[in-house]
């Protein structure tokens, strides 16, 4: 018999609450739009790092801290699929629905991406454009190529869809990983949390002190799993009843300050012992304090939402983009690298911000399309294929 799983889609769309039980039923929990809100500015995190490669402000180190938008998005996929759970999913079906959710979209985008990342004769100067290989690209397609370290398979065919890799990883254990949460309490849900967190950090600081180990060839989707599961914990926390001591601003300016740090501690020397300490601490495991910062700052508004306070993030606007989002995250890189083809790398200047704007703007129409065209429609017709099939097998049973 097939075990049930509770639990429903993410990536896209909106963040519905779960269903609790209350004396007269079950009733729905708030929704967490402003998670939807919050997604989007993960995806422009991650749109303003790739375009310091054509069009670099003074501030490129800065927006190259984009590049966590994807932990942000790691923790957060961790979070909505224990925040959204339902119960009498089976894991197949679970399965399926993140198939139907990810995979058309996925090979839209990477059709789009083919011409503008491979050739038949590429110019070594174009570091981006790679040569044609059906081997490779097969990867892409069923999304396997994030398990390779080699560049020129890690981001074969569109290369943000590496992270894609990672996503179906963390999909494939989500159903031991929500058996193992699901009966936790608040302490021990935030215990396991500390302890995956202390994990990770132990990690890097092994990678670090033995570089040219087995350790430093672990895949990427193993390392950052770690992300995945603090978001569920944290979620499964909030669902047990824990009360979040903080609000969203202070997580933003809590945020801001660990980026300054790094910014400040990059390749610097201390007299001081323990700030040289501290900045050892944070060049080292950069990626893992980052991920804590994400994890508070999606609990805060996540809590905010749930004893409905007011949110920017719940704006029409940011809530629609945010439903785009994953399409957005898709398509920009392709739109980028195809005007770097055209016109180069731009010197860094201040000037450069004339890129972003139209960049921005036809990167959004393009996922709007994808989004509405592609990734809604196709997703809800597969799923209704599943539970039909279902239907019919119960029925025949």
């Amino acid at each position: 018999m097939t075990q049930p799983l509770t639990t429903v889609s993410i990536g896209a769309g909106r963040v519905p609450g779960p269903r609790r039980a209350t004396g007269g039923g079950a009733e729905p929990a708030p929704r967490l739009d402003s998670l939807t809100g919050l997604r989007w500015w993960a995806a422009f995190a991650v749109f303003a790092h790739h375009m310091t490669n054509l069009a670099p402000l003074p501030v490129h180190k800065v927006l190259a801290f984009g590049t966590y938008g994807v932990t942000l998005f790691f923790v957060l996929s961790g979070f909505v699929l224990t925040w959204s759970a339902r119960p009498g999913v089976t894991v197949p079906a679970f399965y399926w629905r993140r198939l139907a959710r990810i995979h058309p979209s996925h090979l839209v985008a990477l059709l789009l991406a083919v011409p503008v990342f491979y050739s038949l004769s590429p110019d070594p100067a174009d570091w981006w454009v790679k040569p044609l290989s059906a081997g490779i690209l097969l990867l892409s397609v069923v999304l396997l190529q994030g398990w390779s370290l080699d560049p020129t398979v890690t981001f074969s065919g569109n290369p943000a869809a590496w992270t894609l890799t990672c996503e179906y990883f963390f999909y494939a254990l989500h159903p031991a990983l929500h058996r193992l949460f699901g009966r936790m309490r608040v302490r021990g849900a935030l215990l396991l949390t500390v302890l995956t967190f202390a994990a990770a950090l132990l990690y890097r600081a092994a990678v670090w002190h033995w570089p040219t180990s087995w350790l430093a060839q672990v895949p990427h989707p193993v390392v950052r799993l770690s992300e995945f599961v603090i978001g569920i914990g944290i979620a499964r926390a909030l669902l047990a009843g824990w009360r979040v001591p903080l609000r969203p601003l202070w997580c933003y300016l809590g945020a801001g300050v660990l980026v300054g740090w790094l910014l400040v501690s990059e390749g610097r020397s201390f007299d001081n012992a323990v700030a040289e300490f501290a900045a050892d601490a944070a060049r080292t495991a950069k990626a893992e304090w980052i991920a804590v910062a994400c994890a508070a700052m999606i609990a805060a508004v996540a809590w905010s939402d749930v004893q409905g306070r007011r949110s920017l993030l719940r704006g029409r606007t940011l809530v629609r983009l945010g439903e785009w989002s994953f399409a957005f995250y898709l398509v920009h890189a392709t739109f980028i690298y195809a005007l770097r083809d055209v016109y180069g790398l731009q010197p860094v200047a201040w000037t450069n911000l004339r890129w972003y704007v139209p960049l921005l703007l036809v990167s959004v129409a393009a996922a709007a399309a994808l989004h509405h065209a592609v990734e809604r429609p196709v997703e809800r017709r597969l799923r209704s294929w599943w539970d039909n099939r279902e239907t019919s097998k119960a029925a025949s049973g």
